[in-house]
């Protein structure tokens, strides 16, 4: 069998209950996002096969991450991928230093993937929040989760943001006119790994049959890579507000 990431939106965070919250740096999930992480604990059916945990840097999805899938010493620490992290530079979206994450989480986590210059988003940054920088940081993404997977039939954990998620998998179905993503806070979805039809540097995240059924009516097929290609300029368009992406 082939490695079998299984990708989360972290859950509530105080940031999801009003656009005022998002000048909120860094914050802490609610009541309801960790009974929400207790209720995807109880839900997730991998726990035994699961052989490492990654999360982006941000404290809600380390927490998420944490009482979601915590607990068997052979998972820890939860490695930091600074490339998950959200994609706006609102303070919402801006973590905290490394110092800091080491202070409150400490042997728990991993920071060797994490950049000191993680929370810089201005211009010229890899974390800036464009398009094509996006689009760019994705791929890193892709690229690092295929190298953490191995080749084996491993299953990883992976906790990141609606928003990103999107560009993570280069999914673009389903994302409400009203709406800054299809993911609603602590869904998981699962994944496999296949060769990228347009670029040989990248990877392709395709969702399995066991995930999509769990989630959409029988009847319904996913779309294919050359549907999704093009619905994506579309949808990106109409994203750029919600996301505060500059194009």
């Amino acid at each position: 069998m082939p490695p079998t990431i299984h990708l989360v939106r972290h859950a509530q965070g105080f940031h999801n209950l009003c656009v005022e919250n998002e000048s909120l740096r860094d914050p802490d999930l609610t009541a309801l996002g960790e009974q929400q992480c207790a209720d995807l604990r109880s839900a997730f059916p991998s726990h035994a096969r699961l052989t490492g945990l990654v999360a982006s840097p941000l404290r809600r999805t380390i927490q998420t991450c944490d009482l979601a899938f915590g607990g068997a010493d052979k998972l820890y620490p939860i490695v930091l991928l600074d490339t998950l992290q959200e994609v706006s530079g609102a303070p919402c979206d801006t973590g905290s230093s490394k110092a800091a994450l080491r202070a409150e989480f400490g042997d728990k986590i991993d920071l060797q993937r994490v950049r000191d210059s993680w929370t810089e988003k201005g211009e010229g940054s890899a974390f800036e929040p464009t398009m094509e920088a996006l689009m760019a940081r994705a791929k890193t993404a892709r690229r690092a989760l295929r190298e953490m997977a191995g080749d084996g039939d491993d299953e990883i954990a992976v906790v990141s943001h609606g928003g990103f998620l999107h560009f993570l998998t280069d999914d673009w179905d389903g994302v409400p006119l009203d709406q800054a993503t299809a993911w609603t806070n602590c869904m998981c979805r699962s994944y496999q790994f296949a060769e990228s039809p347009d670029d040989k540097d990248d990877v392709r995240l395709v969702e399995t049959k066991e995930s999509w059924a769990r989630r959409q009516p029988a009847s319904r097929q996913p779309l294919t890579a050359t549907e999704q290609r093009e619905i994506r300029a579309i949808v990106q368009k109409r994203l750029l507000p919600y996301l505060k992406i500059k194009a």
